[in-house]
């Protein structure tokens, strides 16, 4: 976490000249933060090396959610060449350590991020999203495959792999088309000073289903959602199309396990592997909904229950 040399200029560039650049995170990406103080002032600076990153759609996403009415940080200054970014300072308080604080804060947390999501969902997409249809469904749902199933040493189907997806996917419903955040969980909602909720993390927003950015709520794989809270929000939200819940949670977990895989395999970040068992645990109910027999069948032929749940040869 040692900011990129070209920092200070950029930083003396937009005003901020002298301030202390202070490490705040890394994500699963190659993007990286740091925090901007000067004085009594503070912004987050975001270093999106461009030979790996595109800052211009986490631009684009920002201005169409501020636009709204949605906290999304403000954008103090960019320069996407170098790959930085200047932005609002959300705090330190994201929801996914608030609640460990004070669990009793649970429900009515879960309850206004919910209430956020059904409202953004009121909107029509951002114009300039690209589409979440079936050929994305299943290059992310294909990461399990070119993934997971290697690193657990199984030779598995793959083009059995997609026929049954491609079954599965026929019977989503093509309902209303929102923007969908695609991370929207407790470790990208801020709790802001003022208590509104601030979005972290909607780079990769797409114009697609509603029950998607849901499923990324309440199956969160990095924070255990019980089934009983899962109901709750369920019901707060109002009527959502349940085999959509269900089609669109099994495709996410099967693509999360591919990716933590990834992370793990390519990137080195074993820290991802302790999620796997609850996101098997997701998967694996979601597979018991009728409409999602295909691919239920799918795994039953092809990934043995030994090598579920979070199973690393190497790693052991």
């Amino acid at each position: 976490m040692i900011p990129p040399p070209h920092a200070p200029a950029f930083l003396t560039g937009c005003g901020w000249d002298g301030a202390a650049i202070l490490p705040l995170a890394g994500d699963a990406s190659f993007r990286r933060y740091f925090r901007v103080r000067r004085g009594t002032q503070e912004a987050v600076l975001m270093d999106a090396p461009p030979e790996h990153e595109d800052s211009r759609p986490f631009l684009t996403v920002a201005s169409h959610l501020t636009g709204i009415g949605f906290r999304a940080p403000r954008i103090l200054s960019h320069d996407l060449s170098a790959g930085l970014v200047l932005l609002e300072d959300f705090g330190d308080l994201r929801m996914a350590e608030a609640l460990s604080a004070r669990p009793d804060r649970e429900t009515e947390t879960y309850q206004a991020a919910i209430d956020l999501i059904r409202a953004l969902h009121t909107h029509p997409a951002a114009a300039a999203l690209p589409l979440y249809d079936d050929a994305v469904y299943q290059r992310e749902a294909g990461l399990f495959p070119e993934w997971y199933a290697p690193a657990v040493g199984i030779a598995v189907d793959h083009e059995g792999y997609r026929a049954a997806w491609d079954a599965v996917l026929a019977r989503l419903d093509r309902g209303p088309v929102v923007t969908v955040l695609r991370d929207y969980h407790a470790e990208n909602i801020m709790l802001l000073d003022d208590g509104a909720l601030g979005l972290l993390d909607f780079q990769d927003a797409l114009a697609g289903h509603p029950a998607y950015d849901v499923v990324s709520l309440l199956q969160d794989a990095r924070r255990a959602v019980s089934r009983e809270l899962e109901a709750a929000m369920l019901s707060h939200y109002g009527p959502i199309d349940e085999t959509a819940y269900a089609i669109l949670g099994a495709q996410r977990n099967a693509k999360i396990l591919g990716i933590f895989t990834r992370l793990w395999k390519r990137d080195g970040k074993d820290r991802y592997l302790a999620y796997q068992p609850r996101v098997w645990r997701y998967l694996e109910r979601d597979l018991l909904h009728p409409a999602l027999t295909e691919v239920r069948a799918w795994f039953d032929a092809n990934v043995p229950a030994a090598m579920r749940g979070g199973y690393w040869p190497e790693a052991a």
